[in-house]
């Protein structure tokens, strides 16, 4: 019968880690001190409250097949349980120590323990002792302001309630196989309800202040104290007890009570799997929430060193930010495939565990239960002012639905049309129309749940609209640091005149059409800056074409290269037809340089046909020969374009867009603010 009961026991502590893990997610996913009202409205946590009432009756069957001291401290088994479910690999030699120790104490005392009768009386003096005993550590998790010294004494105040309850359950289970239940047992019954009642309350403080495995380690190390230590004075349980084996248990009861300490300090470690500790603070001494500096996570799903238009927006919003006071923080998916952090322009970025993908040799992603868990962790440890998604995908979903689940306040910006993604992924034509439908009804959903919705342009927004999502979202540009572009001396190649493309090699940029325009313009060179799927396809269409000589792929190229390109060349062409705004173009637009773009999407924001450029009908590669023609023909036509460009992208400059952003996280946070200059 006792091996029956510790294993019974077992499962009841695998139940109490489940329902641990599960109401410590419920409890940290609101803000401030847990409330009952509000947590009963969470399903987590009355899934939770259901695992905990199936262990506490495996538990109370134990406990009445077998002395109290040795089924209590069996519960010891959930710490391990829940360290493992919370990805706490770090700790385990710390759970380890714990367990063995108070395995060895089970062992030690199921071998001298002696099976007694609660009597009335004893059940008394338990509950004076519990509370004389629950006065300390509830006064230190009261008093103390680390979180993890708080944890530590709530749930060990937790602990004493519930090893008051071990007590009384035994009592009760022995009357009711007995038959003899009377008003005794009523009145104990009665109190294990009050003595639950605190240990509840106290254990929902220590989920607010630690991880579950912490306020688990407490309960079932304490508990096991306190009843085994109730059963050997009150009860008589250890009659036969010698010396030598109380000191040993004593001893054991030291080292687990050691193990927990352990695990207290290291509460705040990042779980397995998660951004290393000690790689860079997590935390500054910046004030937050005292006058205008926010902390402000970035989740994006690309950051440089990626090359493309949202990546290299992320990192201007990102360093912009940080520029102005804030504490920024981006989490984003690793370009090796390990999780880590650095430290980039004032900005700290955490990189999530990634994987390759078959749709692009540079496209990473990260699988959504490792992204979930890690964002998850960060989000917590960073506890931001507000939380700024840059797209609907793995990263920006789970950071959006962490983040609602913590109260706190989430601005989400689209940089997404399901034509970038088609070429990668290699969608046959005949299922693209409903892949799309089916993309904009999942971006919809996502992005539903933000505060602030955003895209870079009125027609970017229009777009959104168009496809379901309510008309809430309102325009705000990339913007662009202008001072960067401006005023640099061109490295000229040739005296002849030079297209510059910069972007993805990838199907929507169609540079097949650029390349077919350059052939029917003579002297016309082209530099094309960037790579992708389509490269190779096009440098032997540039060959067959006759123009290899005047064509040149140069792949990407440094920062420093990128300006000297803008620099060199004498008119920009971006043919592109998915461009919800295109920095490539606003970059060009800064450097001075005139545009030709295609009629589509957003590029007629940027380009003023006859004042900075023209636009080109897609597909009519004549037309976009003879706009090329148009702008060199005349040098002076192409200087006066060029100056145009400088003038009208003067209204995207960086600061205004961070401006901008900071009163929606304003509006985000319910903070008064002035209405935001949208974007022209």
């Amino acid at each position: 019968m006792t091996w029956l009961a510790v294993v019974l026991a077992v499962l009841g502590a695998v139940c109490f880690a489940l329902a641990a893990r599960l109401q410590h997610e419920a409890v940290r996913a609101g803000a401030g001190a847990p409330r009952l009202p509000d947590l009963v409205r969470r399903p987590r946590w009355l899934l939770g409250l259901l695992l905990l009432v199936l262990g506490s009756g495996v538990h109370a069957v134990a406990l009445g097949m077998a002395p109290l001291s040795v089924v209590q401290p069996v519960g010891v088994v959930a710490i391990g349980v829940t360290a493992l479910l919370d990805g706490r690999r770090r700790e385990l030699p710390a759970v380890l120590v714990t367990t063995l120790a108070v395995g060895a104490f089970v062992l030690l005392a199921a071998g001298s323990a002696t099976p007694t009768t609660v009597a009335p009386e004893a059940q008394v003096r338990a509950g004076l002792l519990a509370l004389g005993l629950l006065a300390g550590p509830a006064l230190l998790g009261v008093l103390a302001r680390r979180p993890a010294v708080r944890a530590l004494g709530f749930g060990s105040a937790a602990g004493v309630a519930y090893g008051l309850v071990s007590v009384l359950m035994r009592a009760v289970s022995q009357d009711v196989q007995r038959g003899g239940v009377s008003w005794a047992t009523a009145l104990s019954a009665a109190g294990i309800a009050a003595a639950l009642l605190v240990g509840g309350w106290f254990t929902q403080h220590a989920y607010a202040g630690g991880p579950p495995h912490l306020a688990v380690a407490c309960l079932t190390v304490v508990d096991p104290l306190v009843a085994v230590g109730a059963g050997a004075g009150l009860l008589g349980e250890a009659t036969r007890t010698s010396g030598a084996v109380a000191l040993a248990e004593l001893a054991c009861a030291l080292v687990a009570v050691g193990g927990v300490v352990a695990l207290a300090r290291g509460a705040h470690a990042v779980p397995t799997g998660a951004v290393p500790p000690g790689t860079v603070p997590t935390r500054t001494e910046k004030t937050v929430d005292e006058g205008r500096a926010l902390r402000v996570v970035i989740a994006a799903e690309t950051f440089p060193p990626d090359v493309n238009g949202a990546a290299r927006f992320a990192h201007r919003l990102a360093a912009g930010l940080a520029g102005r006071g804030h504490d920024v923080h981006v989490i984003c998916v690793s370009t090796t495939g390990r999780a880590g952090a650095e430290r980039v322009d004032g900005v700290t970025v955490h990189r999530v565990r990634s994987h390759r993908t078959p749709f692009h040799r540079t496209f990473r992603v990260g699988l959504p239960w490792q992204v979930r868990r890690d964002v998850g962790v960060l989000l917590e440890r960073l506890r931001p002012d507000v939380v700024h998604v840059q797209a609907h995908f793995v990263v920006g979903r789970y950071a959006l639905r962490r983040a609602a689940e913590l109260g706190v306040p989430t601005v989400a910006t689209n940089h997404f049309m399901p034509e970038n993604l088609f070429g990668h992924a290699r969608v046959p034509a005949w299922l693209r129309g409903a892949a799309s439908r089916w993309a904009w009804r999942d971006l919809g959903r996502v992005f539903g749940a933000a505060d602030v919705v955003t895209a870079p342009t009125p027609r970017a927004v229009e777009l959104l609209h168009d496809n379901g999502f309510p008309p809430r979202a309102v325009p705000v540009s990339c913007g662009i640091d202008l001072d960067r572009y401006r005023g640099r001396r061109p490295a000229r190649r040739s005296d002849a005149p030079t297209v510059l493309f910069v972007g993805r090699l990838d199907e929507e940029k169609r540079v097949d059409e650029l390349l077919r325009a350059v052939a029917l313009v003579p002297r016309l060179r082209a530099e094309v800056v960037g790579d992708g799927s389509c490269r190779a396809a096009w440098e032997s269409l540039a060959r067959d074409l006759g123009i290899a000589d005047r064509v040149r792929f140069r792949g990407f190229v440094p920062e420093e290269e990128l300006l000297d390109a803008y620099a060199a060349a004498d008119v920009f062409c971006m043919p592109g037809i998915a461009e919800l705004q295109s920095l490539a173009t606003m970059e060009a637009m800064a450097a001075g340089r005139p545009v030709v773009a295609a009629d589509a999407m957003a590029l007629p924001h940027l380009c003023r046909p006859g004042r900075n450029g023209w636009l080109f009908t897609p597909g009519d590669v004549r037309g976009l020969a003879d706009r090329l023609h148009a702008v060199l023909a005349d040098p002076a036509v192409t200087a006066r374009m060029g100056a145009a460009s400088g003038e009208l992208i003067a209204a995207h400059a960086l600061d205004g867009t961070l401006e901008t952003f900071e009163r929606l996280y304003a509006r985000a946070l319910g903070v008064p603010e002035t209405r935001p200059a949208l974007a022209a």
